[in-house]
């Protein structure tokens, strides 16, 4: 009785596809988050020093001073930089945006954002010459048309309240002069 061993096929012959390994994405776009905690980073130290550095009158009207909030500001950015960073390097990644209602096959509505881009721009161009109130007013009556809402009979409206109250929150209550234009002697 003769026994005969079969000699499994070697890769190079014909009949077997030669087997590729899957290309492997590199170790910095796995890890592209990493860029984000680099910009959080930056921005914290940004903060921090202009806080730092910060020329303030020493009276103040109460205990926190104008130091406070960006002081706590740059000090949660740097924190969210340095957990973002090591749940990235323990593999932590986001998802990927499924969009609730966003149709991620349509571009990008260009139109929109250049509106509102044309909205903030003539806002840092007239708040000086017309003040907040009015200024304000126009940012977010043209932020709301920008968006998509044509009710010219109540935009305007609540546009102005929305100005007028800000403006009164921030000047009056909060003691951060704003630009009042016109209507810096009526407020």
């Amino acid at each position: 009785m003769t026994t005969t061993t079969e000699t499994p096929e070697s890769p190079e012959s014909p009949e077997s596809p030669e087997v590729q390994p899957e290309p492997r994405r590199s170790w910095l776009k796995e890890h592209s988050e990493l860029g984000v905690c680099a910009l959080l980073l930056a921005l914290g130290v940004l903060v921090l020093t202009d806080a730092l550095t910060m020329d303030v009158d020493i009276t103040q009207r109460g205990p926190i001073g104008p130091k406070t909030v960006p002081l706590v500001v740059g000090v949660g950015l740097l924190v969210i930089a340095a957990l973002l960073a090591v749940d990235v390097l323990r593999g932590g990644h986001g998802e990927a945006e499924g969009g609730e209602d966003v149709d991620l096959s349509e571009p990008a509505d260009w139109r929109t954002v250049l509106l509102l881009a044309g909205v903030f721009l003539a806002t840092a161009v007239l708040i000086d010459p017309l003040g907040f109130p009015i200024a304000g007013a126009l940012l977010f009556w043209g932020a709301a048309f920008a968006l998509g809402s044509r009710r010219v009979d109540r935009d305007p409206l609540i546009a102005a309240v929305l100005s007028l109250l800000t403006y009164v929150v921030f000047n009056n209550l909060l003691g951060v002069p704003l630009p009042g234009g016109p209507l810096m002697g009526v407020l």
